[in-house]
């Protein structure tokens, strides 16, 4: 007697579905609302909430209008945000120093976040463009 090996999918291996973590390793795609973060960008200023013109649908917004922001996510279930910080030319300087200022709309976002919405995570951009007099995302 020979035993008779069927080709998946009509016969699918129990080594594949023995645990929980297995299955989580080994499955399909399965994308839902957890693997969600929501991309901010915050300017200075107060009550904004300007269009980007390039992305529609998207808005640089003051830092109390990024907070609306992120509870909006939070009560969409959306689990993190990503803050990315817009500054206009005239903040803009060589050794790129609103970086690492206090109070730049970054941080100031972020502890209004923090604050308001405890429970969101919160990523940031590093990069240094948005400080560069020139543009660029490190120094020149």
């Amino acid at each position: 007697m020979r035993p008779t090996i069927s080709q998946f999918p009509a016969t699918r291996l129990r080594r594949t579905r023995q645990s929980s973590a297995i299955r989580a390793l080994t499955r399909q795609n399965d994308l839902s609302v957890d693997d969600f973060i929501w991309p901010v960008f915050v300017r200075s200023g107060e009550g904004i909430e300007e269009p980007i013109p390039s992305m529609p649908g998207v808005f640089r917004r003051s830092v109390d209008k990024v907070v609306e922001a992120a509870r909006e996510a939070a009560d969409l279930g959306i689990p993190a945000i990503c803050i990315f910080p817009y500054t206009g030319i005239e903040e803009r300087t060589e050794d790129c120093a609103g970086a690492w200022d206090p109070e730049n709309h970054a941080n100031r976002a972020i502890r209004a976040i923090k604050a308001a919405v405890p429970e969101i995570a919160i990523m940031t951009d590093v990069a240094l463009d948005t400080y560069n007099i020139n543009g660029h995302d490190g120094f020149v």
